[in-house]
């Protein structure tokens, strides 16, 4: 396993964390708030995000969390793809919009470089 003893200590779950807040606080207001669909979609994936890392996190070997760590970058593309529907439907501002976009950047960097780390292990 990686070097944290516990889910928390991982950068990544806790970026992971704050995309969360941040996707729920920007989509409880206004007309994304009214579209159940759209908005719980993003909220889901935001939630994947997160939980994917702590879930693999618990699993027994490096090669298991790798393949929730996996799910959980593509957790991150998806809230991305997701911000293209919310500039499109213009339900969130430019700023909030590349704010979620960001996070998600910087997670997937976490995510990729947590991997390697681990790929790296079982290598050896």
């Amino acid at each position: 396993m990686a070097t944290a003893s516990t889910f928390e200590e991982l950068k990544c779950w806790q970026k992971g964390r704050e995309l969360v807040t941040l996707v729920y606080s920007l989509t409880s207001a206004g007309q994304i708030a009214q579209d159940f669909g759209v908005r719980d979609q993003a909220r889901r994936a935001a939630l994947s995000v997160m939980n994917n890392i702590a879930e693999g996190f618990a699993r027994e070997s490096n090669k298991e969390f790798l393949r929730f760590l996996d799910i959980s970058h593509a957790s991150c593309v998806e809230v991305k793809s997701m911000t293209y529907v919310l500039e499109d439907l213009q339900y969130l501002s430019a700023l909030d919009i590349q704010n979620i976009r960001t996070k998600t950047d910087e997670i997937k960097g976490l995510i990729r470089g947590l991997m390697k780390y681990l790929r790296s292990n079982l290598e050896h």
